[in-house]
């Protein structure tokens, strides 16, 4: 979707960021005293979900920029850490749990990153691994045409030994990142599916090929990569079309470059489903053989997701035997039917992603 307002937090009218988006973004703009009335204005929209993608309100964040990744105790959790530039999304996937998660969902982006930089100097001081990514409450990408965010990011990871940043999206927004000097602190991914699920699921991204040859420029530039299938969605044939992805992932990219690959079936809150069945009228998304999960989430049946998980890895191993595959918010028993082995055994998830990341990108514990 194309913002088509811009509004502006009178506490961020003056910060310099505010003024260089203002210059790039040409849409009406307007000062107003904070966040109220603005989010009135969304919830009362017909499609609050879609109305949150044409607004862009500049702010500052009042919370911390570093938060723990929201996992839950009873599914295995990555460790990773989540830099919060902003929230909600240009693009609009029918699965998206930000359009129920925010209330109301709306673009926002912060401006006082001079904040962000201490906690993240504090954050480099540390001497554990760290590993870092802008996309979970947003796509990391979609703020390049505005912004310098990533690129400044990039270069802020590349002095230092001790984290690495990840940049997951599902757009091809690389261009501006290509003639970094990296250093290999800065993982360029791609969530990835089928050319069907992006066809009748992704409105607004980049298609499957645009996403892998904008991955094959990001390789070139020597850049470490990596790579998310989440969601998987189940359907008849989609065994053989999640195949023909892996295929086409290691034939434009060298696995050698890979860091991680993670694999996460479909799963969505109680709140999402009427969400996609009134703005996705068409989508069969839902409609699949679902139980509630101990997280109170909607899980496709076990046994179902084990084969289609278990299929989708094999592919991968075939292409890429020594790559890092994990699987995103699952119990003991689908890694073990899925992987062959359940983290405990190498450690914790945490720490086979920290190998990982010391392996190509040079981070190192104190």
């Amino acid at each position: 979707m194309t913002i088509r307002e811009l509004f502006i937090d009178a506490e961020a009218a003056d910060h310099p960021q505010t003024a260089a988006i203002r210059s790039r973004l040409a849409v009406p703009a307007r000062v107003v005293p904070g966040p109220a009335a603005l989010f009135e204005e969304v919830r009362a929209a017909d499609d609050p979900a879609g109305r949150g993608k044409q607004v862009l309100f500049l702010t500052r964040n009042r919370g911390a920029f570093l938060k723990a990744c929201p996992g839950t105790r009873h599914y295995t959790c990555c460790g990773y850490r989540i830099l919060h530039v902003g929230s909600y999304c240009t693009m609009d996937c029918a699965y998206c749990i930000l359009q129920a998660y925010f209330h109301p969902p709306l673009l926002q982006y912060y401006v006082n990153q001079e904040d962000m930089t201490r906690e993240l100097e504090e954050c480099f001081s540390t001497p554990v691994i760290q590993r870092i990514g802008t996309g979970e409450f947003t796509d990391s990408l979609i703020w390049e045409p505005w912004t310098n965010l990533s690129r400044g990011l990039v270069q802020r990871f590349a002095a230092q030994r001790r984290a690495v940043l990840e940049l997951k999206t599902k757009s091809v927004n690389v261009a501006g990142l290509l003639d970094l000097d990296h250093r290999r602190k800065t993982i360029l991914a791609w969530s990835l599916n089928t050319e069907r699920v992006i066809r009748e699921q992704e409105r607004g991204t980049a298609a499957l090929g645009a996403r892998l040859r904008a991955a094959a420029a990001g390789a070139a530039a020597g850049y470490p990569l990596a790579f998310h299938f989440d969601p998987v969605v189940i359907y008849d044939g989609c065994e053989a079309e999640y195949r023909e992805v892996a295929e086409r992932l290691f034939a434009a990219i060298p696995p050698e470059q890979v860091v991680w690959i993670s694999l996460g079936a479909f799963r969505f809150m109680p709140d999402l489903k009427a969400l996609i069945q009134r703005r996705f009228p068409d989508s069969r998304i839902v409609y699949g053989e679902f139980i509630t999960g101990l997280d109170g989430k909607a899980r496709y049946f076990k046994p179902l997701r084990i084969q289609v998980l278990r299929s989708l890895a094999r592919a991968i191993r075939e292409f890429a035997p020594h790559c890092c595959v994990y699987l995103c918010m699952e119990d003991d028993e689908v890694w073990r039917h899925s992987l062959g082995f359940v983290p405990a055994e190498r450690g914790g998830l945490p720490r086979m992603l920290d190998s990982a990341a010391a392996r190509h990108c040079g981070v190192e514990e104190g």
